[in-house]
């Protein structure tokens, strides 16, 4: 039995501490609002995000960071993007020197266009934490009922990497290692922009053939940006480069593809945030892969106009429009 902090109480949080006590663990729950606390304690769990995930009553929930992770052998960090250096340097004080860091945040810094483990190892110089990054295709709601899934645990540290394939790896839960950490980091964060593509293009009334054009075009771009940053062509082609991409772009539980309808069906990107009631984190990933994409002179024509219509008010069918009657390209 390992120790196990969870850094955040999110419907991805509360399955993988299911699935962590499952696997004969001893969990605790760090969020920042004592009211989440109160309600998470009472009912063992979010009935309204994840009905009938019933966590073990050993599970503990707190707003201190220090008793959720100063005895932890692994702190797992489950919160959306835009936090994720605030949230560092909460842990700073309380983290164990040299612990497992695994990062199941998706996303890109705003301000420096960094992946999120590049963020985390600055916050967290001092401790020497061993970062891996766990991602692939992984619903809250179907991770927490122990539906199969397979995921990859990504880092420059393969120990590291097979520690964390030890924590988790079940019979509903297979844990792949991987070394090209930024691949796998870049493939979570640019799939979400793309969803929120594929979303729009539902929202618009347009069908599977639309669908498949959004996922197979939209991977490749996500690949040629991935190899300018350093990261192998070969991830995109895994688990946590397509068959991310297909999950978040086909299923209704993707926050991403929500959104994407909404906005397809005339929202803007507030009122469809606002609409999904969670964080949409394609709408801050795709400025920082437009920009990238500038930086790095890649071309992105759908990533682009998903940034035109989430930042400049580009009508949704405009874009659509736009990318269809691009100049003529061999695939």
């Amino acid at each position: 039995m390992h120790n196990i902090g969870i850094v955040g109480a999110g419907s991805f949080g509360i399955a993988l501490a299911h699935l962590l006590t499952d696997n004969g663990h001893q969990v605790s729950i760090w969020t920042r609002s004592p009211e989440r606390v109160r309600l998470l304690s009472e009912a063992h769990g979010d009935p309204d995000k994840l009905p009938g995930v019933i966590l073990q009553p050993e599970v503990r929930f707190t707003c201190d960071m220090g008793e959720a992770i100063e005895d932890a052998d692994a702190v797992v960090l489950v919160i959306p993007s835009v936090y994720v250096r605030e949230t560092a340097r909460l842990m700073k004080p309380h983290f164990p020197e040299g612990a497992l860091l695994v990062d199941c945040a998706k996303g890109l810094e705003e301000s420096t266009l960094s992946p999120l483990s590049d963020v985390i190892r600055e916050e967290l110089a001092e401790k020497d934490p061993r970062i891996v990054v766990l991602s692939g295709p992984s619903h809250a709601e179907e991770v927490g009922r122990g539906v199969p899934t397979a995921i990859v645990a990504a880092s420059n540290d393969q120990n590291a990497a097979r520690s964390v394939q030890e924590l988790f790896m079940n019979p509903t839960f297979r844990v792949y290692t991987g070394s090209d950490m930024r691949g796998v980091e870049l493939g979570g964060a640019l799939k979400n922009v793309i969803a929120l593509a594929a979303g729009v293009a539902d929202g618009l009334g347009y069908g599977d053939n639309t669908k498949a054009a959004m996922i197979t075009r939209g991977i490749a771009e996500i690949t040629r940006l991935g190899v300018a940053l350093g990261a192998e062509a070969e991830t995109f082609s895994g688990l946590t480069g397509i068959g991310d991409l297909i999950v978040t772009c086909a299923s209704m539980h993707s926050r991403n593809r929500r959104a994407g309808i909404f906005i397809g069906q005339g929202m803007s990107k507030e009122e469809a945030c606002n609409e999904v009631k969670m964080v949409v984190e394609g709408v801050n990933s795709a400025k920082g892969a437009y920009l990238l994409a500038q930086k790095y002179h890649v071309e992105m024509p759908i990533i682009t106009e998903v940034y035109r219509v989430l930042f400049e008010n580009k009508r949704p069918a405009d874009a659509v429009a736009d990318l269809m009657l691009r100049d003529k390209k061999a695939e």
